[in-house]
Protein backbone atom coordinates (compact mmCIF):
# COMPACT_ATOMS: atom_id res chain seq x y z
CA UNK A 1 0.00 0.00 0.00
CA UNK A 2 2.96 2.44 0.77
CA UNK A 3 4.47 1.87 -2.41
CA UNK A 4 1.03 2.69 -4.05
CA UNK A 5 1.34 6.05 -2.46
CA UNK A 6 4.87 7.02 -3.02
CA UNK A 7 4.94 5.67 -6.75
CA UNK A 8 4.18 7.76 -9.80
CA UNK A 9 2.47 5.05 -12.69
CA UNK A 10 2.16 5.79 -16.47
CA UNK A 11 1.00 4.38 -19.58
CA UNK A 12 -0.91 4.48 -22.46
CA UNK A 13 -4.19 4.62 -22.13
CA UNK A 14 -5.52 3.97 -25.40
CA UNK A 15 -5.57 0.50 -27.54
CA UNK A 16 -2.29 -0.18 -29.88
CA UNK A 17 -2.71 0.96 -33.43
CA UNK A 18 -2.89 3.99 -36.02
CA UNK A 19 -5.67 6.60 -34.77
CA UNK A 20 -6.06 10.67 -34.61
CA UNK A 21 -5.28 10.76 -31.03
CA UNK A 22 -4.05 8.66 -28.56
CA UNK A 23 -3.60 8.95 -24.70
CA UNK A 24 -0.76 8.69 -22.48
CA UNK A 25 -1.54 8.90 -19.02
CA UNK A 26 0.53 9.20 -15.49
CA UNK A 27 -1.12 9.17 -11.95
CA UNK A 28 0.57 9.49 -8.34
CA UNK A 29 2.27 11.97 -6.05
CA UNK A 30 4.67 13.44 -8.73
CA UNK A 31 2.65 13.13 -12.20
CA UNK A 32 2.48 17.25 -12.26
CA UNK A 33 6.23 17.31 -12.04
CA UNK A 34 6.98 14.64 -14.33
CA UNK A 35 4.57 15.85 -17.11
CA UNK A 36 6.30 19.65 -16.31
CA UNK A 37 9.95 18.55 -16.78
CA UNK A 38 8.88 17.21 -20.47
CA UNK A 39 5.97 19.37 -21.78
CA UNK A 40 6.13 23.09 -22.99
CA UNK A 41 2.64 24.98 -23.05
CA UNK A 42 2.07 27.19 -26.03
CA UNK A 43 1.28 29.60 -23.42
CA UNK A 44 4.51 29.38 -21.42
CA UNK A 45 3.55 28.22 -18.28
CA UNK A 46 4.59 25.33 -16.43
CA UNK A 47 2.04 22.54 -15.67
CA UNK A 48 2.78 22.93 -11.70
CA UNK A 49 1.38 26.52 -11.82
CA UNK A 50 -1.97 26.10 -13.93
CA UNK A 51 -5.31 24.91 -12.69
CA UNK A 52 -6.67 21.44 -12.04
CA UNK A 53 -9.27 20.65 -14.87
CA UNK A 54 -8.22 22.63 -17.41
CA UNK A 55 -6.37 21.68 -20.95
CA UNK A 56 -3.37 23.24 -22.44
CA UNK A 57 -1.75 22.84 -25.87
CA UNK A 58 1.93 22.42 -26.39
CA UNK A 59 4.64 20.25 -27.02
CA UNK A 60 6.47 17.32 -25.38
CA UNK A 61 10.20 18.08 -25.37
CA UNK A 62 13.07 15.65 -24.97
CA UNK A 63 15.04 17.91 -22.11
CA UNK A 64 18.15 16.53 -22.97
CA UNK A 65 18.29 17.38 -26.39
CA UNK A 66 15.69 20.17 -26.31
CA UNK A 67 13.76 18.29 -29.62
CA UNK A 68 10.13 18.16 -29.86
CA UNK A 69 8.59 14.86 -29.83
CA UNK A 70 5.04 15.72 -30.53
CA UNK A 71 2.13 18.29 -30.16
CA UNK A 72 0.03 18.15 -27.81
CA UNK A 73 -2.78 18.76 -25.63
CA UNK A 74 -2.05 18.34 -21.48
CA UNK A 75 -4.95 17.87 -19.27
CA UNK A 76 -4.29 18.48 -15.34
CA UNK A 77 -6.23 17.04 -12.75
CA UNK A 78 -5.37 17.57 -9.50
CA UNK A 79 -5.79 15.24 -6.12
CA UNK A 80 -8.12 14.31 -4.67
CA UNK A 81 -10.63 15.38 -7.93
CA UNK A 82 -9.09 12.69 -10.40
CA UNK A 83 -10.51 9.09 -11.78
CA UNK A 84 -7.50 7.49 -9.32
CA UNK A 85 -7.89 10.07 -6.36
CA UNK A 86 -4.11 11.32 -7.16
CA UNK A 87 -2.64 14.38 -9.33
CA UNK A 88 -2.96 12.92 -12.75
CA UNK A 89 -1.40 14.41 -16.05
CA UNK A 90 -3.28 13.31 -19.41
CA UNK A 91 -1.30 13.65 -22.51
CA UNK A 92 -3.18 13.77 -25.76
CA UNK A 93 -1.12 13.07 -28.60
CA UNK A 94 -1.27 12.19 -32.27
CA UNK A 95 -1.97 8.06 -32.59
CA UNK A 96 0.33 6.62 -33.95
CA UNK A 97 2.68 4.73 -31.87
CA UNK A 98 6.07 6.09 -32.38
CA UNK A 99 4.92 9.36 -31.13
CA UNK A 100 2.94 7.41 -28.37
CA UNK A 101 5.67 5.36 -27.25
CA UNK A 102 8.15 7.94 -27.60
CA UNK A 103 6.15 10.23 -25.20
CA UNK A 104 6.05 7.52 -22.63
CA UNK A 105 9.67 6.77 -22.65
CA UNK A 106 10.08 10.25 -21.23
CA UNK A 107 7.97 10.33 -18.94
CA UNK A 108 9.69 6.62 -17.34
CA UNK A 109 12.87 8.45 -18.36
CA UNK A 110 11.79 11.31 -16.05
CA UNK A 111 10.48 9.55 -12.99
CA UNK A 112 7.82 7.31 -13.52
CA UNK A 113 7.34 3.65 -13.66
CA UNK A 114 5.52 1.41 -16.31
CA UNK A 115 1.73 0.86 -14.41
CA UNK A 116 0.88 -2.89 -13.73
CA UNK A 117 -2.15 -3.98 -15.78
CA UNK A 118 -5.33 -2.20 -14.02
CA UNK A 119 -3.53 -0.53 -11.70
CA UNK A 120 -4.82 3.04 -12.07
CA UNK A 121 -8.50 1.74 -11.32
CA UNK A 122 -7.13 -0.37 -8.20
CA UNK A 123 -5.61 2.88 -7.28
CA UNK A 124 -9.20 4.27 -7.79
CA UNK A 125 -10.18 1.79 -5.33
CA UNK A 126 -7.80 1.84 -2.92
CA UNK A 127 -8.53 5.48 -2.61
CA UNK A 128 -11.93 5.26 -2.51
CA UNK A 129 -12.96 6.79 -5.62
CA UNK A 130 -14.98 3.60 -6.64
CA UNK A 131 -15.90 0.70 -4.90
CA UNK A 132 -15.26 -3.32 -6.17
CA UNK A 133 -18.60 -3.69 -7.88
CA UNK A 134 -17.93 -0.49 -9.57
CA UNK A 135 -14.10 -1.24 -10.56
CA UNK A 136 -15.23 -4.64 -12.30
CA UNK A 137 -17.77 -3.09 -13.90
CA UNK A 138 -15.58 -0.89 -16.05
CA UNK A 139 -14.03 -3.49 -18.16
CA UNK A 140 -17.70 -5.00 -18.98
CA UNK A 141 -18.33 -1.14 -20.26
CA UNK A 142 -15.10 -1.56 -22.39
CA UNK A 143 -16.36 -5.24 -23.40
CA UNK A 144 -19.93 -4.53 -24.08
CA UNK A 145 -21.20 -6.23 -27.30
CA UNK A 146 -24.71 -4.98 -27.58
CA UNK A 147 -26.24 -1.74 -26.40
CA UNK A 148 -28.22 -3.41 -23.49
CA UNK A 149 -24.72 -5.17 -22.06
CA UNK A 150 -23.72 -1.66 -22.26
CA UNK A 151 -26.59 -0.38 -20.47
CA UNK A 152 -26.08 -3.05 -17.45
CA UNK A 153 -22.73 -2.26 -16.86
CA UNK A 154 -23.00 1.36 -16.84
CA UNK A 155 -25.74 1.25 -14.37
CA UNK A 156 -22.91 -1.20 -12.31
CA UNK A 157 -20.69 1.58 -12.58
CA UNK A 158 -23.27 4.62 -11.46
CA UNK A 159 -23.07 2.37 -8.58
CA UNK A 160 -26.80 0.83 -8.81
CA UNK A 161 -25.96 -2.92 -7.69
CA UNK A 162 -23.53 -0.97 -4.90
CA UNK A 163 -26.61 0.62 -3.88
CA UNK A 164 -28.74 -2.26 -3.62
CA UNK A 165 -26.09 -4.27 -1.90
CA UNK A 166 -25.95 -1.51 0.97
CA UNK A 167 -29.66 -1.04 1.13
CA UNK A 168 -29.38 -5.14 2.23
CA UNK A 169 -26.72 -4.50 4.56
CA UNK A 170 -28.24 -1.42 6.13
CA UNK A 171 -31.19 -3.47 7.29
CA UNK A 172 -29.01 -6.75 8.20
CA UNK A 173 -25.94 -4.25 10.05
CA UNK A 174 -29.86 -2.82 12.06
CA UNK A 175 -30.92 -6.34 12.66
CA UNK A 176 -27.41 -7.11 14.25
CA UNK A 177 -27.15 -4.14 16.32
CA UNK A 178 -30.09 -4.55 18.03
CA UNK A 179 -29.65 -8.21 18.52
CA UNK A 180 -26.46 -7.22 20.14
CA UNK A 181 -28.27 -4.38 22.13
CA UNK A 182 -30.33 -7.56 23.34
CA UNK A 183 -27.15 -9.16 24.83
CA UNK A 184 -25.63 -7.05 26.10
CA UNK A 185 -28.60 -5.52 28.44
CA UNK A 186 -30.50 -8.02 29.08
CA UNK A 187 -32.39 -6.42 31.64
CA UNK A 188 -33.40 -4.21 29.33
CA UNK A 189 -36.95 -4.27 27.27
CA UNK A 190 -36.07 -3.83 23.10
CA UNK A 191 -38.39 -3.57 21.13
CA UNK A 192 -39.07 -5.96 17.67
CA UNK A 193 -37.74 -8.94 19.13
CA UNK A 194 -40.75 -11.25 19.33
CA UNK A 195 -40.41 -14.18 16.63
CA UNK A 196 -43.07 -12.65 14.33
CA UNK A 197 -41.21 -9.63 13.97
CA UNK A 198 -37.80 -10.92 13.60
CA UNK A 199 -38.92 -13.02 10.80
CA UNK A 200 -40.27 -10.26 8.99
CA UNK A 201 -37.22 -8.04 9.32
CA UNK A 202 -35.09 -11.60 7.85
CA UNK A 203 -37.47 -11.48 5.08
CA UNK A 204 -36.47 -7.75 4.45
CA UNK A 205 -33.12 -8.81 4.10
CA UNK A 206 -33.81 -12.66 2.34
CA UNK A 207 -36.12 -10.65 -0.30
CA UNK A 208 -33.50 -8.30 -2.24
CA UNK A 209 -30.86 -11.25 -2.19
CA UNK A 210 -32.87 -13.69 -3.80
CA UNK A 211 -34.50 -11.07 -6.33
CA UNK A 212 -30.58 -10.43 -7.05
CA UNK A 213 -29.58 -13.88 -7.99
CA UNK A 214 -33.10 -14.14 -10.34
CA UNK A 215 -31.16 -11.99 -12.65
CA UNK A 216 -28.00 -13.78 -12.41
CA UNK A 217 -29.25 -16.29 -15.47
CA UNK A 218 -29.97 -12.80 -17.83
CA UNK A 219 -27.60 -10.83 -16.57
CA UNK A 220 -24.73 -13.03 -17.69
CA UNK A 221 -26.23 -13.74 -21.31
CA UNK A 222 -26.61 -10.07 -22.09
CA UNK A 223 -22.55 -8.99 -20.95
CA UNK A 224 -20.84 -12.72 -22.15
CA UNK A 225 -22.92 -13.67 -24.92
CA UNK A 226 -23.76 -17.24 -26.39
CA UNK A 227 -21.77 -19.64 -28.02
CA UNK A 228 -23.50 -21.05 -30.81
CA UNK A 229 -21.55 -23.11 -33.39
CA UNK A 230 -23.26 -23.84 -36.73
CA UNK A 231 -22.60 -27.46 -37.69
CA UNK A 232 -23.56 -30.23 -40.57
CA UNK A 233 -21.89 -31.88 -43.04
CA UNK A 234 -20.43 -29.66 -45.86
CA UNK A 235 -22.36 -27.37 -48.33
CA UNK A 236 -25.52 -28.09 -46.52
CA UNK A 237 -25.63 -23.89 -45.69
CA UNK A 238 -23.58 -23.14 -42.56
CA UNK A 239 -21.94 -20.05 -44.14
CA UNK A 240 -24.76 -18.83 -46.07
CA UNK A 241 -26.73 -18.64 -42.84
CA UNK A 242 -23.63 -16.93 -40.80
CA UNK A 243 -23.40 -14.14 -43.98
CA UNK A 244 -27.01 -13.77 -43.51
CA UNK A 245 -27.60 -13.18 -39.90
CA UNK A 246 -24.31 -11.04 -39.93
CA UNK A 247 -25.61 -9.11 -43.32
CA UNK A 248 -22.14 -9.51 -44.94
CA UNK A 249 -20.23 -11.62 -46.96
CA UNK A 250 -18.26 -12.91 -44.35
CA UNK A 251 -17.60 -16.37 -45.20
CA UNK A 252 -16.49 -17.74 -48.93
CA UNK A 253 -19.50 -19.64 -50.22
CA UNK A 254 -19.54 -21.82 -53.45
CA UNK A 255 -21.39 -25.16 -54.51
CA UNK A 256 -17.93 -27.00 -53.96
CA UNK A 257 -18.36 -28.67 -50.34
CA UNK A 258 -15.78 -28.23 -47.88
CA UNK A 259 -15.10 -24.31 -49.12
CA UNK A 260 -15.01 -23.51 -45.16
CA UNK A 261 -11.35 -24.68 -44.04
CA UNK A 262 -11.11 -22.75 -40.70
CA UNK A 263 -13.56 -21.54 -37.76
CA UNK A 264 -15.25 -18.11 -38.10
CA UNK A 265 -16.40 -16.55 -34.90
CA UNK A 266 -18.41 -13.16 -35.01
CA UNK A 267 -20.87 -11.31 -32.78
CA UNK A 268 -24.85 -10.44 -33.79
CA UNK A 269 -27.02 -8.46 -31.37
CA UNK A 270 -30.25 -10.82 -31.17
CA UNK A 271 -32.63 -8.69 -29.26
CA UNK A 272 -29.97 -7.34 -26.64
CA UNK A 273 -28.07 -10.69 -26.39
CA UNK A 274 -24.87 -10.69 -28.29
CA UNK A 275 -24.85 -14.49 -29.99
CA UNK A 276 -21.24 -15.44 -30.95
CA UNK A 277 -21.70 -17.48 -34.29
CA UNK A 278 -18.95 -19.64 -34.86
CA UNK A 279 -18.75 -21.21 -38.80
CA UNK A 280 -17.73 -24.32 -38.75
CA UNK A 281 -15.68 -26.50 -41.39
CA UNK A 282 -18.14 -29.13 -42.57
CA UNK A 283 -17.92 -32.63 -40.84
CA UNK A 284 -16.67 -35.41 -43.06
CA UNK A 285 -13.94 -37.97 -43.37
CA UNK A 286 -11.43 -36.12 -45.53
CA UNK A 287 -7.63 -37.01 -46.70
CA UNK A 288 -7.27 -32.85 -47.34
CA UNK A 289 -4.90 -32.45 -44.40
CA UNK A 290 -6.26 -28.68 -44.02
CA UNK A 291 -9.54 -29.99 -44.38
CA UNK A 292 -8.81 -32.42 -41.90
CA UNK A 293 -7.24 -29.58 -39.41
CA UNK A 294 -10.90 -27.45 -39.94
CA UNK A 295 -13.20 -30.54 -38.77
CA UNK A 296 -10.78 -30.86 -35.34
CA UNK A 297 -11.16 -27.42 -34.97
CA UNK A 298 -15.23 -28.16 -35.54
CA UNK A 299 -14.84 -30.79 -32.96
CA UNK A 300 -13.32 -27.95 -30.36
CA UNK A 301 -15.87 -25.49 -30.78
CA UNK A 302 -18.78 -27.65 -30.48
CA UNK A 303 -17.19 -28.85 -27.19
CA UNK A 304 -17.64 -25.01 -26.05
CA UNK A 305 -20.39 -24.52 -27.50
CA UNK A 306 -23.62 -23.33 -25.53
CA UNK A 307 -26.26 -23.76 -28.27
CA UNK A 308 -25.67 -25.91 -31.45
CA UNK A 309 -27.75 -25.07 -34.45
CA UNK A 310 -27.47 -28.74 -36.90
CA UNK A 311 -28.04 -27.68 -40.67
CA UNK A 312 -29.34 -30.28 -42.87
CA UNK A 313 -30.35 -29.81 -46.46
CA UNK A 314 -33.69 -30.50 -47.20
CA UNK A 315 -32.84 -31.99 -51.17
CA UNK A 316 -30.52 -34.12 -49.75
CA UNK A 317 -32.07 -36.76 -47.28
CA UNK A 318 -30.78 -37.60 -43.89
CA UNK A 319 -27.49 -39.43 -44.38
CA UNK A 320 -25.28 -41.27 -42.64
CA UNK A 321 -22.91 -38.05 -42.36
CA UNK A 322 -25.55 -36.21 -40.84
CA UNK A 323 -25.83 -38.96 -38.39
CA UNK A 324 -22.24 -39.19 -37.15
CA UNK A 325 -22.67 -34.73 -37.09
CA UNK A 326 -25.33 -35.82 -34.54
CA UNK A 327 -23.45 -37.96 -33.02
CA UNK A 328 -20.98 -35.63 -31.78
CA UNK A 329 -23.88 -32.51 -30.73
CA UNK A 330 -26.73 -34.93 -29.40
CA UNK A 331 -25.78 -33.89 -25.51
CA UNK A 332 -25.85 -30.54 -26.19
CA UNK A 333 -29.05 -28.30 -26.81
CA UNK A 334 -29.41 -27.96 -30.33
CA UNK A 335 -32.07 -26.62 -32.97
CA UNK A 336 -32.49 -28.80 -36.25
CA UNK A 337 -31.93 -26.15 -39.15
CA UNK A 338 -33.71 -27.97 -42.32
CA UNK A 339 -32.10 -25.45 -45.02
CA UNK A 340 -32.82 -24.91 -48.85
CA UNK A 341 -36.53 -25.50 -48.97
CA UNK A 342 -36.89 -23.68 -52.37
CA UNK A 343 -35.33 -27.35 -53.14
CA UNK A 344 -37.56 -30.57 -53.96
CA UNK A 345 -37.85 -32.21 -50.79
CA UNK A 346 -36.26 -35.59 -50.49
CA UNK A 347 -35.95 -35.71 -46.86
CA UNK A 348 -38.68 -38.02 -44.38
CA UNK A 349 -40.54 -35.43 -41.96
CA UNK A 350 -41.62 -38.60 -40.12
CA UNK A 351 -37.98 -39.81 -39.67
CA UNK A 352 -36.56 -36.60 -38.83
CA UNK A 353 -39.16 -36.32 -36.15
CA UNK A 354 -38.69 -39.74 -34.38
CA UNK A 355 -34.84 -38.95 -34.58
CA UNK A 356 -35.12 -35.60 -33.55
CA UNK A 357 -38.07 -35.28 -30.93
CA UNK A 358 -35.71 -33.45 -28.28
CA UNK A 359 -34.89 -31.08 -30.50
CA UNK A 360 -36.96 -28.15 -32.16
CA UNK A 361 -36.90 -27.98 -35.79
CA UNK A 362 -37.16 -24.97 -37.87
CA UNK A 363 -37.85 -24.99 -41.94
CA UNK A 364 -35.98 -22.36 -43.48
CA UNK A 365 -34.37 -21.25 -47.13
CA UNK A 366 -31.40 -18.81 -47.02
CA UNK A 367 -31.40 -17.91 -50.19
CA UNK A 368 -35.18 -17.43 -50.54
CA UNK A 369 -34.73 -15.83 -47.07
CA UNK A 370 -37.59 -18.13 -45.53
CA UNK A 371 -38.13 -18.80 -41.87
CA UNK A 372 -35.18 -16.96 -40.81
CA UNK A 373 -37.41 -14.55 -38.23
CA UNK A 374 -38.65 -17.91 -36.56
CA UNK A 375 -35.25 -19.37 -36.54
CA UNK A 376 -34.35 -16.24 -34.20
CA UNK A 377 -37.17 -16.91 -32.53
CA UNK A 378 -36.50 -20.09 -31.16
CA UNK A 379 -32.70 -19.61 -30.59
CA UNK A 380 -34.62 -16.82 -28.02
CA UNK A 381 -36.58 -19.22 -26.37
CA UNK A 382 -33.71 -21.66 -26.28
CA UNK A 383 -31.82 -19.34 -24.63
CA UNK A 384 -34.10 -17.68 -21.76
CA UNK A 385 -36.53 -20.39 -21.05
CA UNK A 386 -37.31 -18.41 -18.51
CA UNK A 387 -39.64 -15.17 -18.82
CA UNK A 388 -37.24 -12.70 -17.42
CA UNK A 389 -38.00 -9.27 -17.53
CA UNK A 390 -35.01 -7.50 -19.51
CA UNK A 391 -36.28 -4.38 -18.30
CA UNK A 392 -34.07 -4.56 -14.77
CA UNK A 393 -31.55 -2.32 -15.38
CA UNK A 394 -29.20 -3.75 -12.14
CA UNK A 395 -28.30 -7.35 -13.04
CA UNK A 396 -25.84 -10.18 -11.65
CA UNK A 397 -23.19 -10.85 -14.87
CA UNK A 398 -20.00 -11.90 -12.63
CA UNK A 399 -19.52 -15.38 -11.32
CA UNK A 400 -18.18 -13.73 -8.20
CA UNK A 401 -21.24 -11.49 -7.58
CA UNK A 402 -23.55 -14.72 -7.53
CA UNK A 403 -21.32 -16.71 -5.61
CA UNK A 404 -21.33 -13.92 -2.43
CA UNK A 405 -25.31 -14.22 -2.65
CA UNK A 406 -25.34 -17.05 -3.04
CA UNK A 407 -23.60 -17.60 0.06
CA UNK A 408 -25.31 -14.93 1.71
CA UNK A 409 -28.49 -16.77 1.00
CA UNK A 410 -27.28 -19.75 2.81
CA UNK A 411 -26.53 -17.80 5.59
CA UNK A 412 -29.87 -16.36 5.55
CA UNK A 413 -31.28 -19.75 5.79
CA UNK A 414 -29.07 -20.44 8.57
CA UNK A 415 -30.83 -17.68 10.42
CA UNK A 416 -34.13 -18.57 9.90
CA UNK A 417 -33.36 -22.03 11.15
CA UNK A 418 -31.61 -20.67 14.37
CA UNK A 419 -34.94 -18.39 14.39
CA UNK A 420 -37.32 -21.29 13.97
CA UNK A 421 -35.41 -23.12 16.74
CA UNK A 422 -35.42 -20.27 19.15
CA UNK A 423 -31.84 -20.50 19.51
CA UNK A 424 -29.61 -17.78 21.63
CA UNK A 425 -29.54 -14.09 20.23
CA UNK A 426 -25.79 -14.92 20.50
CA UNK A 427 -26.03 -17.69 17.38
CA UNK A 428 -28.49 -15.37 14.91
CA UNK A 429 -25.48 -12.92 15.55
CA UNK A 430 -22.85 -15.31 14.05
CA UNK A 431 -25.49 -15.73 11.14
CA UNK A 432 -25.93 -12.04 10.51
CA UNK A 433 -21.73 -11.33 9.85
CA UNK A 434 -21.65 -13.94 7.46
CA UNK A 435 -24.67 -12.02 5.73
CA UNK A 436 -22.55 -9.04 6.17
CA UNK A 437 -19.10 -10.52 5.03
CA UNK A 438 -20.44 -11.86 1.88
CA UNK A 439 -22.37 -8.82 0.63
CA UNK A 440 -19.35 -6.70 1.96
CA UNK A 441 -17.13 -8.83 -0.71
CA UNK A 442 -19.53 -7.64 -3.83
CA UNK A 443 -18.40 -3.79 -3.05
CA UNK A 444 -15.10 -4.89 -1.68
CA UNK A 445 -15.04 -4.48 2.02
CA UNK A 446 -14.21 -7.81 3.19
CA UNK A 447 -12.55 -8.97 0.04
CA UNK A 448 -8.92 -10.41 0.71
CA UNK A 449 -5.48 -8.76 -0.92
CA UNK A 450 -4.84 -11.63 -3.40
CA UNK A 451 -8.83 -11.18 -5.02
CA UNK A 452 -8.00 -7.61 -5.32
CA UNK A 453 -5.18 -8.20 -7.39
CA UNK A 454 -6.47 -11.14 -9.45
CA UNK A 455 -9.48 -8.58 -10.42
CA UNK A 456 -7.31 -5.79 -11.08
CA UNK A 457 -4.90 -7.78 -13.14
CA UNK A 458 -7.72 -8.83 -15.79
CA UNK A 459 -7.75 -5.36 -16.21
CA UNK A 460 -5.82 -4.02 -19.69
CA UNK A 461 -3.12 -1.79 -18.79
CA UNK A 462 -4.10 1.83 -19.65
CA UNK A 463 -7.11 1.29 -17.03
Amino acid sequence: MNKMKEDTIAAIATPYGTSGTGKVRISGPNAIKIGSKIFQASSGKKLLQVESHTAHHGYIVNPEINNAVDEVLAIVMIQPRSFTGEDVVEFDCHGGMVPLESVLELVINNGARMAEPGEFSKRAFMNGKIDMAQAEAIIEVINSKTAKSLSIAIEQLKGGLSEKIEKIKDDAVELLAHLEASIDFPEDEIEGFDSTQLHQRVKKIEEPIKGLLKTAKQGKLYQEGIKTVIVGKPNVGKSSLLNYLLQENRAIVTDIPGTTRDVIEEYINLDGIPLKIIDTAGVRESEDIVEKIGVKKTRNSLKKADLVLMMLDVSQGLTEEDLKVYELIKNKPTILVINKTDLDQEIDLKQLQKKFKEHPLLWISVKEEQGIEELKNTILDEILHENISSDQDVMITKVRHRNALQNALKAVNSLKRALDNDMAHDFLTIDLKDILFHLGSITGETVTEDIVDRIFSDFCLGK
